[in-house]
């Protein structure tokens, strides 16, 4: 008797497998499918006409204190010295170093017409008052930092999703094709908090993620080529190469994506020679711009060249420029006045240059500048051994802000409870904060997609988020 026989049972088994097995097949062919289309930085169609065509985001690690600079709460002086309460000690990170309230020990001022009231420390960002936009009523989901910055940098507290310039240039794509259309500028001093993973492109294809630039130095090593070859047998290489590449790809299909960001890169290094040495040589910049920025004064210097370099980039076509700062100089759980000068010294004047710069050249208008941390600080002392008193960290409410390209400025949005702990009125999370973004460079937060898995996958993944209009021109 026949072993092969077909039963009716054996039918519907070897059916169901089938019917697995082209489901599978469907969904990776998907997968590809979006991938390859995607997978190219030319200049793409916005979904409606944008107010910004490129951003420079300003991200300030550690946490700034709204309360100290950009929030003033005089209930806090009629409070001070009292006792927090439950609700207050039930969200602190650090409950054996618990203080009382505190008043900020610095002065708040009004700057521009508009007489918005900000800290003493920041008269330069006071004196382009009227261009800015404060959200103070800001907030997150975690009081930690690594998951705060996951959340502020790609919309979830988990790390492995794509960041705010890949979604970007995945969306719009590059004005320049000689320079990266995502470039970051961090600190020569200290990667930020999550380290590289603040700027990767995560299941988006590589070819998204930021680029690091150095402010010291050659912008990237090995720039430029051992010896100076003629232009024919230079081109003559790179053909070959061409070649090699498409005849490796095609052998490896499995690691296309990979494998084609990676040729991308090399072509790209290639056009990169002479463009980004030309964006990022200051020595091009007149003595009365290299003054404004504190490019002479040590205390300036480093944030203030990398400002300038931003400056330079969106000049010259790049989508998306993000600047950090040394580790995390803002998480100020001790020391708090000591560091908070210290923290404001080396970036409020180049962040007024930067301001008054664009402006200047007729490019604030196109472009939208960003202004955050990862969360705000609590309005009550915390005690540490060895230091004066500092605050823990608060996301229940802070003050972002944005500048620029389709924004009203000199407006307020938002506020915290009487004494700076939440957000209580027009709240904005951070879902809005990036909704808002794409809205001013011309898309839907809800129509910029990438399907993954047969989802579709966003920035503001599933989570509600509205445009912050009230803060548009």
């Amino acid at each position: 008797m026949s072993t092969n026989r077909t039963t009716r049972r054996s039918f519907f088994q070897r059916m169901m497998d089938g019917v697995h097995g082209a489901a599978l097949a469907s969904l990776l062919q998907a997968d590809r499918a979006s991938a390859a289309a995607a997978y190219d930085l030319t200049p793409k169609r916005p979904h409606f006409e944008p107010k910004a065509k490129s951003v420079i985001h300003l991200f300030m690690n550690g946490g700034p204190s709204q309360v100290d600079l950009f929030d003033p709460k005089p209930a806090l002086k009629k409070h001070a010295g009292s006792a927090p309460s439950r609700d207050i000690v039930n969200q602190i990170e650090f409950a054996d170093q618990v203080g009382v309230m505190m008043p900020s020990p610095f002065e708040f001022k009004r700057y521009g017409q508009c007489g918005m009231e900000m800290t003493e420390l920041m008269p330069h960002l006071g004196s382009v008052a009227d261009e800015v936009a404060f959200i103070r009523s800001t907030y997150g989901e975690h009081f930690n930092h690594e998951p705060s910055l996951y959340l502020m940098h790609s919309g979830r507290t988990l790390p492995g999703r794509p960041s705010l310039g890949a979604w970007v240039t995945y969306g719009l794509g590059s004005e320049n094709q000689n320079l990266p259309a995502y470039v970051v500028l961090d600190d020569p001093k200290g990667l930020p908090i999550n380290l590289t993973q603040n700027w990767q492109s995560g299941w988006l294809p590589p070819i998204y993620q930021g680029t690091r630039f150095r402010s010291e130095g050659l912008p990237l090593l090995n720039l430029r080529p051992p010896e100076e070859l003629p232009s024919p047998l230079v081109e003559a290489q790179r053909e070959l190469l061409r070649e090699l590449d498409a005849a490796h790809l095609a052998q490896r299909p499995m690691h296309a994506g990979d494998l084609e960001a990676r040729v991308a890169s090399y072509e790209l290094a290639a056009r990169m020679q002479l463009s980004a040495t030309d964006a990022l040589d200051l020595t091009q910049e007149t003595e009365a711009t290299r003054e404004m920025y504190g490019l002479n004064e040590e205390a300036t210097q480093s944030y203030g060249r990398r400002c300038l370099m931003a400056r330079r980039l969106v000049e010259r076509g790049v989508r998306f420029v993000q600047l950090f700062i040394e580790g995390q100089i803002w998480d100020t759980h001790s020391n708090l006045e000591k560091d908070l000068r210290y923290c404001c010294a080396k970036t409020d004047k180049p962040i007024g240059a930067l301001i008054r710069d664009l402006k200047q050249r007729g490019l604030l208008g196109s472009t939208l500048i960003l202004y955050s941390g990862e969360f705000g600080r609590m309005p009550i002392s915390q005690l540490r051994a060895g230091g004066a008193a500092g605050r823990d960290h608060g996301p229940g409410g802070f003050t972002t802000w944005m500048a620029g390209a389709g924004i009203k400025g000199g407006t307020i949005h938002g506020a915290t409870d009487e004494i700076g702990h939440k957000a209580v009125e027009n709240r904005v999370s951070v879902h809005d904060f990036h909704a808002t973004m794409l809205h001013l460079l011309g898309l839907r937060f809800r129509d910029l997609a990438f399907t993954r898995h047969s989802l579709s996958e966003r920035l503001t993944d599933q989570y509600p988020a509205r445009v912050v209009r009230e803060i548009l021109a």
